[in-house]
């Protein structure tokens, strides 16, 4: 997909997300330092909180496709990072201050992999804030890219934890498609507010955080990444001190949540599974957030005894 667009279109476009990225950072409730970390696919923009010496490993977010590190901002809100050092990240590619590498798209899973990696490495040289294992959490399509990662890298996580994860372990719905391509093909701030007000059966949205989705329409578009389903013997084969966490929006309209749960359930016995009723996928970070900050902030040991639910 390409578009053609005026210099000075494109400049008022930038200039319109920047504004509506730079206004949901403001609205944190915790400082958040800007950390720029080189890796090869580019330099990825990492906005992190929470404090830098705290005794737990730090947090790693990955939002959906279309969604940037801005958009963790009711998680935060609601807590997380009060106890534990939390590293939300620009996607390469996808809106954001991230800026790929001219010449090295990401272009495939392993790509995806070995950005990460770099990234992680380059996090704990220029700041010291990651060291050993790290609890990584994503959204949507940030949690394919986590549990695809999480597959081939084990021993870098203590935690994995999937939010609504798409194509991981059911395919997306063909009306949810269908509803959604216009918004793919040429997205505008109009498509976008016309498609969340339909995917949140309305909901009232916070209009700071509906702003910077209908913004992002403008960035310039890159091919995300796509491919196969994670190797779920491999996510189930996870070493026994990684948890893994997989919470289902109950209204999804991307996938049925019941049989996702069900599905994510068999793959992952060992795996703590739940649908949370009454929450929409896009949303989810946002209608959810208190949840998400909870389950993020609580230690990897008491939720271990707990076992899956």
């Amino acid at each position: 997909m390409s578009r053609t667009i005026t210099s000075r279109t494109a400049t008022s476009r930038t200039t319109s997300f920047r504004s509506a990225y730079d206004q949901a950072l403001a609205r944190w409730p915790l400082p958040v330092e800007a950390v720029d970390v080189p890796t090869p696919y580019g330099v990825t923009r990492v906005n992190s909180f929470g404090p830098v010496d705290a005794a737990a490993p730090p947090v790693v977010l990955l939002p959906g496709g279309g969604a940037s590190s801005a958009g963790w901002g009711a998680c935060a809100a609601a807590g997380l990072g009060r106890d534990r050092r939390v590293h939300a990240v620009d996607l390469v590619g996808e809106p954001g201050l991230s800026v790929p590498a001219p010449g090295r798209p990401v272009r495939r899973v392993g790509d995806l992999a070995a950005w990460l990696d770099a990234l992680l490495d380059g996090l704990d040289g220029l700041t010291g804030l990651v060291g050993g294992p790290v609890t990584l959490a994503g959204h949507s399509y940030g949690a394919w890219i986590a549990a695809h990662v999480a597959a081939r890298r084990p021993r870098r996580f203590d935690r994995l934890v999937l939010l609504d994860p798409t194509r991981v372990f059911a395919g997306l719905r063909p009306g949810y498609v269908l509803r959604a391509l216009p918004m793919l093909v040429r997205p505008t701030p109009t498509r976008v507010r016309s498609f969340l007000a339909w995917e949140t059966g309305g909901a009232a949205l916070d209009p700071v955080w509906t702003r910077l989705q209908e913004a992002a329409a403008a960035f310039p578009a890159v091919r995300p990444v796509t491919g196969p389903r994670p190797d779920l013997a491999r996510l189930g084969g996870l070493p026994v001190e990684v948890e893994v966490e997989v919470l289902f929006a109950g209204r999804a309209r991307c996938h049925d949540p019941g049989r996702a749960a069900a599905a994510a359930r068999r793959a992952l016995p060992g795996a703590r599974v739940d649908v949370l009723p009454g929450v929409s996928h896009h949303a989810l970070p946002l209608t959810a957030a208190a949840e998400i900050a909870r389950r993020l902030a609580a230690p990897v040991s008491r939720r271990s005894a707990s076992g899956p639910s």
